[in-house]
C-alpha cells in the first residue's frame, strides 16, 4: 500500500509540474500581457502612460522573460502563495478568492454525483433486467436524447418550462447554500451530464454478470431476484460505475462553466471563465492546479475503492 501511493505521488508530481507548465507557457505565448489588456478593455490604450505601464509590469513580473517568470511563479506555489489576481480583484491573492468558491463547486459537483448516481444505476439495471423490451428501448432512447442536449440549452429550456409554463417557482439565481430550493435547478442540470453514461456502464455491467456462473447459482438456490441483484449482482456492477464518476469529478466540480454562468454561481466554473476574460494569470493557473488536483484525488480514490468492491482486486 505505502508503495503503490508513493508511486502515484511520484506521477502525480511530474504530471502536475508539466500541466503547469504548458499552460503557463499558452498564457505567456497566447494569451498576451494582461496590463496591456487592462488598458485596452478600458478603451484608453491610445493615452496609455508607457511609464504606467512599465510600473505594472515591474510590480506583477510579467516584464522578465519565460523562464525566470515560470521558475518564480514554482518557487512561490512551493511556499503556499498562489500570488494576486491582477484584473479580476485586483492585488487580492488568489488563495482567498478560490478558498471562498471552491467549496460552492464542491457541493454542487457531489449533490450531482449523488443525484445522478441515485437515478443512472437503477434506471441501467432496470433496463438490462429487461433487455430488448420496451422499457429497455424507452431507458436507453431517453439517454441518448438527454445527451444530444447540451447544458447551455437544457438549463434556459427547463428555465423556461418551470418558471413561466409551469410556473413552480421562481428563477434560481445566486448562490443561498446547498440547501436551499434554488439549488435544486441547477444540480439537476449538472446531474444531466454524467447521467447517460452512469445508465450504460450499469446497464452494460448487468448484462455481464447476469452470465456469470455465480449469479446462476444463486438463482438455482432459491434465492429470490431481488436477492440476488442486491447480495451478488451490484457489487460488480458499480466498479465500471466508480470508474465513470471518478473520470466524470472534474466535469461535476469544475466543469459547471455554463451551469453555474446561468444561474450566477460563484463557485470554481465562473471563476474560471472570469480569469480567462479577463486574461488574469493567477486566476487561470489556480483554476488549472485544482482541476488537475481534483483529477488526480478522484482516481486514487476510485483505486482505494476498487478491492472493497471487488476482493479480487489488489493494489499493485
Amino acid at each position: 500500500m505505502a508503495h503503490y501511493l508513493l508511486v502515484r505521488l511520484l506521477r502525480w508530481a511530474s504530471g502536475l509540474v508539466l500541466i503547469v507548465f504548458v499552460t503557463y507557457a499558452m498564457m505567456f505565448y497566447g494569451a498576451g500581457d494582461p496590463v496591456k489588456r487592462m488598458f485596452i478593455d478600458s478603451e484608453e490604450f491610445a493615452d496609455a502612460d508607457p511609464v504606467i505601464m512599465q510600473i505594472l509590469q515591474e510590480k506583477y513580473g510579467l516584464d522578465q522573460p519565460f523562464i525566470v517568470q515560470f521558475r518564480n511563479y514554482v518557487v512561490n506555489l512551493a511556499r503556499g502563495d498562489w500570488g494576486n489576481s491582477i484584473r479580476l480583484s485586483v492585488d487580492r491573492p488568489v488563495w482567498e478568492i478560490v478558498k471562498f468558491r471552491l467549496p460552492i463547486s464542491m457541493q454542487l459537483g457531489f449533490a450531482a454525483t449523488i443525484l445522478a448516481s441515485l437515478v443512472g444505476i437503477p434506471l441501467g439495471v432496470l433496463a438490462a433486467l429487461k433487455h430488448n423490451r420496451w422499457l429497455d428501448r424507452l431507458v436507453v432512447s431517453s439517454v441518448t436524447f438527454v445527451t444530444a442536449i447540451p447544458v447551455f440549452v437544457t438549463a434556459p429550456m427547463l428555465l423556461f418550462f418551470l418558471v413561466l409554463v409551469v410556473d413552480v417557482m421562481d428563477v434560481p439565481y445566486g448562490w443561498n447554500g446547498i440547501f436551499h430550493s434554488d439549488v435544486i435547478l441547477p444540480v439537476v442540470v449538472i446531474a444531466l451530464g454524467p447521467l447517460p453514461i452512469i445508465v450504460r456502464q450499469a446497464r452494460s455491467a448487468v448484462l455481464e454478470v447476469m452470465s456469470q456462473p455465480f449469479v446462476r447459482t444463486a438463482r438455482a438456490k432459491g434465492l429470490s431476484e431481488r436477492m440476488v441483484i442486491a447480495r451478488h449482482m451490484l457489487r460488480p456492477v458499480m466498479t465500471p460505475v466508480v470508474t465513470t464518476l471518478g473520470l466524470q469529478m472534474i466535469t461535476l466540480v469544475n466543469g459547471a462553466l455554463f451551469v453555474e454562468l446561468v444561474f450566477n454561481i460563484p463557485g470554481v466554473g465562473l471563476l474560471t471563465i472570469e480569469g480567462i476574460r479577463t486574461v488574469d494569470y493567477p486566476i487561470i493557473m489556480a483554476v488549472t492546479i485544482i482541476g488537475t488536483l481534483i483529477i488526480f484525488v478522484s482516481n486514487l480514490f476510485v483505486d482505494l475503492i476498487y478491492p472493497l468492491l471487488d476482493p479480487r482486486v489488489r493494489f499493485s
